[in-house]
């Protein structure tokens, strides 16, 4: 019997979990049905709100590659349930994941969000369309949203994946959050100063007041 987790845990694998005394949690989670083959709501909606990942590719010797894809939130687009797209842009132009995929299309993305300490890890084979120019354009984000140069578009079919454990991942932010907190903070500090004001100009007219009924 095979389970969707067999795309990672190989014989090897399972061997080790057995000498370290994992395996019997992992073949529990096998039996109930393991990890998800098809993109759900919820994945696709913690995709479409991520801004970069890290493509994984391994060349025909075996050799493996990791490459940082980023853009604006929604940059890596949900095309159906078993399909992931985006808009390849130009960069330093050494086409390695390209060259990767040509002789061996098995692929990995793995997606970090720091500020709510989420991991997700996705299994599949990928390809490079060139193309494809109404498809291109359609990935592509505006102009107004991000500057970059679209080049080709990447395909990945996905055959698995999993929600990782959150232990260890450092709580960070990007800047547009931090910003974003910044201008509440400080349109409350301002809403507080001008109550302040308003209490103060309160107690002095009070205390004005008073003393005139007092002479």
């Amino acid at each position: 019997m095979t389970y969707t987790s067999d795309i990672a845990f190989t014989e090897t694998v399972k061997a080790i979990q057995a000498r370290k005394g994992s395996r019997d949690i992992y073949a529990r989670m096998e039996q109930k049905g393991g990890w998800q083959r098809e993109i759900t709501l919820d994945l696709a909606g913690f995709i479409a709100a991520q801004r970069s990942f890290f493509l994984a590719t391994v060349n025909a010797n075996g050799q493996p590659y990791i490459q940082h894809r980023g853009g604006p939130p929604g940059f890596l687009k949900v095309i159906d349930r078993q399909t992931l797209a985006f808009a390849d842009y130009q960069g330093n132009r050494q086409f390695i994941t390209q060259g990767n995929l040509t002789e061996n299309p098995r692929a990995f993305i793995f997606l970090m969000d720091y500020a709510n300490s989420v991991r997700i890890k996705i299994w599949g084979s990928a390809a490079v369309i060139e193309d494809q120019p109404a498809l291109l354009a359609e990935l592509m984000p505006s102009r107004d949203l991000y500057q970059a140069r679209a080049e080709q578009v990447l395909l990945f079919t996905v055959e698995a994946w999993d929600r990782n454990c959150p232990q260890h991942i450092p709580q960070r932010f990007d800047r547009e959050e931090v910003e974003t907190l910044l201008q509440q903070r400080d349109r409350r500090i301002a809403e507080l100063e001008e109550q302040l004001r308003q209490l103060k100009g309160m107690t002095l007219k009070g205390a004005t007041l008073k003393g005139a009924t007092d002479e």
